[in-house]
């Protein structure tokens, strides 16, 4: 059973950083793609970055250069790096998997069949 724990939330000023880390365990082959999304209390989940088996990544326009993923497959972790952090990125954040999929990673939260609890992240102004 494949399992996503996510840390690192916190609450913190505008401009700051946090780095958020997602422990994953249960599979035998890492997943062809992982992802983190957030969701805002009121909205939808929407996709935040993805990043695929081999490395290449993806990400919404409201954080290309601010937010960076990683993945340490050795550690089975998915880091999320966010950084010149906005009143707007305010949200909980979860860690996501798909095991088997093919083509792009896609960012839509359907795709996902494995997901942490999530963990808050707050940005006050």
């Amino acid at each position: 059973q494949v399992q996503l724990v996510e840390s690192g939330g916190g609450s913190v000023q505008a401009g700051g950083s946090l780095r958020l880390s997602c422990a994953a365990s249960g599979y035998t082959y890492p997943p062809n793609c992982m992802a983190w999304f957030r969701q805002a209390a009121g909205k939808e989940r929407e996709g935040v970055a993805v990043i695929n088996r081999a490395g290449s990544s993806s990400y919404a326009d409201s954080v290309k250069g601010r937010f960076t993923i990683s993945k340490d497959n050795a550690k089975n972790a998915l880091y999320l790096q966010m950084n010149s952090l906005k009143p707007e990125d305010t949200a909980m954040y979860y860690c996501a998997a798909v095991l088997v999929f093919r083509g792009y990673c896609p960012s839509e939260p359907s795709k996902y069949n494995y997901w942490g609890q999530g963990t808050q992240v707050t940005v006050s102004s």
